[in-house]
């Protein structure tokens, strides 16, 4: 039996989004609201939701144009803003009042938005691996990927592509790590490997204004200053620089900061001592 019940949910324009809801453990259990990165789906917390779920409801959207969502015909619609639409309208279909979140990458771009659109919502807050200043080597990395990889003709072929350009990231993985990420980040169609997001997710990529973005991104992150917020960062990431960090650290200097080991951008969250670091934050 799996361990989450498949729901889906309908956004204010008609789309139909699906989610893994991991069901309170107790009545009274508060709600965790992990959120994927730009080109990621549910299955990156396959793994730390169920340690999650020993406390808290655990709610896992896939964003529009992600896994098992729908795609939107509306590219401009690929949006920050949109996604934070999208989220606040499943958790009201779902009556979550306050949440707890864990955003990777966008993810935790989305949470800076959902706080500073819905104040009092959000109960606490962790960020993996991105700020709102993103560095220009890791944004650029990501746009020379996105959308152009696969078809594949095989899972071998698959996880062999993934490795080739994730090796930097995660230096000390072993083929069965590499597999598993293939799982996750593909999807078997028609005989075939492909990526499982709409290609066209990178089309808003190309078009931002970086000065103008981060701007915006540190006024979103302002409204987080009393919130409480742990900070993980891979010691090896090329999308959160250490100028960055201070400058969060400065603004909200309670915010507590993790770095991850040998990690890149973004840490999986299942490295050694992380959920439970996770968890202690959580439950405090």
């Amino acid at each position: 039996m799996s361990p989450f019940e498949e729901r889906f949910f309908e956004t204010d324009d008609g789309l139909t989004l699906y989610c893994r809801d991991y069901a309170a453990p107790t009545p009274a259990a508060p709600t965790v609201v992990c959120l994927h990165g730009l080109s990621r789906n549910s299955r990156d917390f396959q793994d730390l939701a169920p340690v999650l779920n020993q406390h808290f409801r655990v709610l896992v959207p896939e964003q529009r144009g992600r896994g098992r969502s729908d795609y939107d015909t509306v590219v401009s619609r690929y949006n920050l803003m949109q996604y934070v639409y999208d989220t606040h309208a499943m958790l009201v279909a779902f009556h979550c009042e306050r949440v707890s979140v864990i955003g990777t990458s966008m993810g935790g771009l989305m949470a800076f938005a959902l706080n500073a659109l819905y104040p009092h919502l959000i109960h606490r807050v962790v960020i993996n691996d991105i700020g709102p200043d993103i560095a220009a080597a890791g944004l650029e990395r990501i746009q020379s990927y996105v959308g152009v990889a696969g078809p594949f003709e095989d899972w071998d072929e698959a996880t062999a592509y993934v490795m080739s350009v994730s090796q930097e990231i995660f230096p000390d993985w072993q083929p069965a790590q590499w597999a598993t990420f293939a799982r996750q980040c593909y999807v078997e169609q028609d005989h075939q490997i492909i990526a499982d997001y709409d290609p066209k997710i990178s089309e808003a990529l190309s078009q931002q204004d970086s000065g103008a973005e981060s701007s915006a991104l540190w006024s979103l992150f302002d409204t987080l200053i009393d919130v409480p917020l742990l900070l993980i960062r891979g010691a090896l990431t090329d999308l959160l620089s250490e100028d960055c960090v201070h400058a969060m650290q400065r603004r909200a200097n309670h915010l507590e900061l993790l770095t991850v080991p040998n990690v890149g951008h973004a840490p999986m969250l299942t490295e050694a001592d992380v959920p439970e670091a996770i968890m202690a934050f959580l439950t405090r």
